[in-house]
């Protein structure tokens, strides 16, 4: 079987994308599901930049590894490899429109997941309780549906 890649999108790809992407990929090992790849990018990502201190607590505190993250930023080639982009907002899915099979996060959760940037520790732990409601409904809604 083909692999299938889901590309989580955020602005600079440090705290809101990763988390998303550390999350689902957790969930998908969790779940025994096979063939899928997560990854994740921003649209003005400084490519190399660590993930954000606070995202990489909050994750550590929710026993899900991270260690060897760098930010990327968007390209079109990553969009084309993807089996589905997903943004963090509807405005950044209207940025995408018409770049591949793109939807926003609130497709799957019915909100926009806020940018925790500069915020406390309790921001990000909402952002990760945000984040993994959805990626549940990722692996429910979607990824599932694959594997039928």
């Amino acid at each position: 079987m083909k692999r299938k890649r889901i590309l989580f999108v955020c602005t600079g790809n440090t705290c809101r994308s990763p988390m998303a992407e550390a999350i689902l990929r957790n969930l998908i090992k969790t779940h025994k599901i096979r063939w899928w790849d997560v990854t994740s990018c921003g649209i003005d990502a400084v490519t190399d930049s660590p993930m954000s201190s606070y995202s990489a607590f909050v994750l550590g505190e929710n026993k899900i590894p991270c260690e060897k993250f760098r930010a990327k930023r968007l390209t079109q080639k990553l969009i084309e490899r993807s089996t589905l982009v997903i943004t963090m907002t509807e405005r950044q899915r209207m940025l995408l429109e018409g770049c591949g099979n793109v939807c926003s996060i609130a497709s799957f959760c019915g909100f926009d997941v806020p940018d925790p940037y500069g915020g406390s520790i309790e921001d990000y732990r909402a952002t990760y309780q945000a984040i993994e409601y959805a990626c549940k409904r990722i692996i429910e809604d979607y990824i599932l549906k694959f594997e039928e």
